[in-house]
C-alpha cells in the first residue's frame, strides 16, 4: 500500500516489494555504489555506468534481494562490475589517466601544486589499477573493501560471509602479490 504523499517511509521500515521499494533502496544505496565504483574505477562516468548496471541486473531479477542482505548483494555487486571495468580496459591496454571532474582517484590533495608529484601519483594510481585487475576477482575485491572502503576484517568477513581468518590471510597475499605487480609495472626491482 502506498505511502499517503504527504509521508515518507521511516528509515528503519522494511522494504516493500514493488516500485515504491526498489526506488527506496536505490535512493539509500546509490550514493555508496557510486563512491565505491568510483574509487576503483577513478572515473564518475565509469562510477554511473557501473551504478546503473548494477540496479538494472536487480531490476531484472524478479527476486530482487532488498531486504536483508540487499546492501551487501548490491555493494559487491557494484566492486566486481567496477573491477571489470578496469580489468577489460588493461585487456584493450587502455586505463584513464586521470578523472578531470575530481582530480583523479581518492587521494589527499596537497594545497601547493607540485607538477612531479602529481604526475608521480597518477602513475602510482594508473599502476595499482592495473595490478588490480590482475588479481583474482575474491582477491581484488577483498582489498577494495579494506582499502577503498575502509572496512574493517570483521566487517568484510560478515559482508563476504566467511571468516576474519580466511580475509587476513586474503589481504596479506594479495599485499605480496600487488607489491610484485605494482615493482613489475613501476620498474623497480623485486
Amino acid at each position: 500500500m502506498p505511502l499517503p504523499l504527504n509521508q515518507t517511509p521511516s528509515a528503519d521500515a522494511p522494504l516493500a516489494p514493488g516500485p515504491e521499494g526498489f526506488e527506496r533502496f536505490y535512493a539509500e544505496q546509490a550514493p555508496k555504489l557510486y563512491r565505491a565504483a568510483h574509487r576503483i574505477t577513478g572515473s564518475a562516468v565509469d562510477a554511473e555506468d557501473v551504478v546503473q548496471t548494477v540496479f538494472l541486473r536487480l531490476l531484472r531479477q524478479r527476486t530482487a534481494p532488498l531486504g536483508e542482505g540487499g546492501e551487501g548483494y548490491a555493494y559487491r555487486a557494484a566492486l566486481n562490475a567496477a573491477l571489470d571495468v578496469v580489468r577489460s580496459r588493461q585487456r584493450a591496454g587502455w586505463v584513464p589517466l586521470e578523472d578531470p571532474e575530481h582530480g583523479g582517484a581518492a587521494v589527499a590533495r596537497d594545497p601547493r601544486p607540485d607538477p612531479e608529484r602529481e604526475h608521480e601519483l597518477a602513475r602510482l594510481r594508473r599502476c595499482l589499477r592495473l595490478a588490480l585487475a590482475r588479481l583474482s576477482p575474491r582477491a581484488a575485491e577483498i582489498f577494495a573493501l579494506r582499502y577503498f572502503e575502509g572496512l574493517g576484517n570483521r566487517e568484510i568477513a560478515e559482508l563476504l560471509g566467511t571468516s576474519q581468518g580466511v580475509v587476513a590471510v586474503l589481504l596479506h597475499r594479495t599485499r605480496a602479490r600487488l607489491r610484485k605487480e605494482l615493482g613489475s609495472l613501476l620498474g623497480d626491482p623485486a
